[in-house]
């Protein structure tokens, strides 16, 4: 194997032998050649188009498939064979098709040679190990070019995701879905040089906007706008079902079927913005958040004693003293852990397992107690903005620090802890995204009523950062959105954050500070033209980066 897609890889080289995550080498290789199938799906899907051919289902079958292989997604290799064997039939499928419209437009075969994995088959699992180990990511020799390849790759993870989320909920887009394909195919493409990647990559960055908006979109019209909420992080006595991940729709159903039980949910991690959203304020049984970011689940999973419900990204492997309370759901898998199917068309998912278990377990064991406030979302801010400006305005804030992004086990993230606490109190702080965790529960106060830690939400909910800057820059009348009193201080882990730093680069945005690490993928060559052309720059110490934030540099 080797991986080198999440911040923690191996000594920010690549992990070789099993991933940080806790990902195998024989899961590795199989997802690498997930992906390698999904690519050739992609060079059908593209020619496909260009005959006006378009197929929905194909489309969001490369999505999901794209999920699960973002890190901590799901570690089942038995999971990604059969993914294999799907994948190889659905670009069968997509294969007919393409050739069936060449021939009938042209009057001949399609005879051109395409890349292998647009040829490669093969249903003997054993034979999968084999391939997955030659087609990933050390596949491509060339530096750069592999360096820009895997960038775009997971670009397209984090789009894939964003657009699953809003699949669930009925809201797609079928460019975003071409897009997809046409990024996927393009990594197969030798004749492409650097520059022609690099355009392709800031492409994604564009799709990754409309992807964002997509979702923000599936979920206000879902689920109503975020509004400012104070969220309860202490327990009550009855048992418990503990939510996370970030799937707003499996929290609606295990809501919906717990009412009446006596049984209590909580949201964990990425899924405490969940408690702003006015649609599940109806359910007085939702209690509020328990316990802190993905990493410290061993802990608090343990100390929860009822079930745990894991809807997406942001699985540890569990420890053995809790692993059987454990459930996983849509592309979330884990060998041994229990696991609730897809809702069938029309239906809910059927959740009476988690219940059933959550009634012989004991309450969960208080670790914190209070409040937090949460749900300043794009609506909650914009509805204050002449507030917001005339503060900036008077003087009153100076500065905005975007330190939104992802959270993690290395200690040099306290780096983000400390900066919230070392900022001038005329400093706000605008954030989405796990990396909240480091300082949402320290007291920061409020300017003018403007509490200093604006919590936009899940790292899906972005969207609202780009709102909310594109307002301010309308509402200061400054030129462009580097002209504001606003500096990015940008955590990363995973690749939906990857997709997110391509919608900042997209939309222009310069000078964004990255940490705890620069990404082990971006090799020098490319660092040079991220640096020249967009002034990214790694995170120094707090002192250093606090003097730089305050003077606008």
């Amino acid at each position: 194997m080797f991986c080198y897609q999440c911040q923690e890889t191996a000594n920010n080289q690549g992990c070789t032998v099993v991933g940080v995550c806790g990902k195998t080498d024989e899961v590795a290789n199989l997802q690498d050649l997930l992906i390698y199938v999904l690519k050739g799906i992609s060079i059908y899907g593209v020619k496909a188009k260009e005959l006006g051919i378009y197929d929905e289902e194909t489309g969001i079958f490369i999505a999901k498939s794209l999920f699960s292989t973002i890190t901590n997604v799901n570690f089942d290799p038995v999971v990604f064979e059969n993914k294999i064997k799907e994948a190889l039939e659905v670009r069968e499928k997509m294969k007919n098709k393409f050739m069936e419209a060449y021939k009938a437009k042209f009057g001949k075969d399609f005879a051109e040679e395409l890349p292998e994995m647009a040829t490669w088959f093969s249903d003997d699992v054993a034979e999968f190990r084999k391939k997955g180990e030659k087609v990933g990511v050390l596949a491509t020799e060339d530096e750069d070019i592999r360096s820009l390849r895997e960038l775009l790759t997971y670009g397209l993870k984090g789009i894939a995701a964003y657009t699953e989320h809003a699949n669930i909920l009925n809201e797609r887009d079928p460019e975003i879905f071409a897009f997809i394909q046409e990024g996927l195919a393009a990594t197969t493409d030798d004749s492409l040089s650097a520059d022609d990647l690099v355009s392709i990559v800031l492409k994604a960055g564009s799709v990754a906007v409309k992807a964002m908006a997509l979702l923000d979109k599936a979920n206000t019209e879902t689920y109503g706008h975020p509004e400012p909420t104070k969220v309860n992080i202490g327990v009550r006595k009855r048992p418990g079902i503990l939510v996370s991940g970030h799937d707003l729709k499996d929290l609606e159903e295990l809501l919906e079927q717990t009412k009446g039980t006596g049984v209590d949910v909580y949201t964990h991690g990425e899924m405490l913005p969940a408690n702003s959203y006015p649609f599940f304020k109806k359910y007085d049984h939702f209690v509020g958040n328990y316990g802190n970011s993905w990493w410290e689940q061993t802990r608090e999973f343990e100390a929860f004693n009822g079930p745990i419900l894991m809807t997406t990204n942001c699985l540890v492997p569990p420890k053995g003293s809790y692993a059987d309370r454990v459930y996983t759901t849509g592309v979330v898998g884990f060998p041994g852990l229990k696991h609730i199917p897809d809702r069938k068309p029309g239906e809910q998912k059927d959740f009476s397992a988690i219940i059933q278990h959550a009634l012989k377990c004991d309450p969960p064991t208080p670790i914190e107690q209070g409040n937090i406030m949460g749900g300043f979302a794009r609506n909650a801010v914009l509805s204050i903005a002449d507030q917001v400006v005339d503060a900036v305005k008077s003087g009153a804030i100076k500065k905005f620090v975007v330190m939104a992004g992802c959270e993690g086990r290395h200690k040099t993230r306290e780096y983000y802890r400390n900066l919230a606490k070392e900022l001038p109190n005329d400093t706000v702080i605008l954030t989405a995204g796990c990396a909240k965790y480091r300082y949402n529960k320290l007291n920061l106060g409020e300017i003018k009523g403007i509490p200093r830690v604006l919590d936009a939400g899940q790292c899906n909910d972005s969207y609202s950062l780009v709102v909310i800057a594109q307002k301010l820059v309308e509402a200061t009348g400054v030129k462009d959105i580097n002209e504001l009193p606003l500096s990015y201080d940008i955590a990363w882990y995973e690749q939906k954050a990857v997709a997110v730093l391509l919608a900042l680069l997209y939309l222009g945005v310069k000078g964004i500070r990255l940490g705890p690490t620069l990404p082990a993928f971006i090799s020098p060559g490319v660092l040079k033209v991220l640096v020249e052309k967009f002034d990214i720059k790694p995170i120094s110490t707090v002192e250093e980066d606090l003097k730089a934030i305050m003077a606008g540099v």
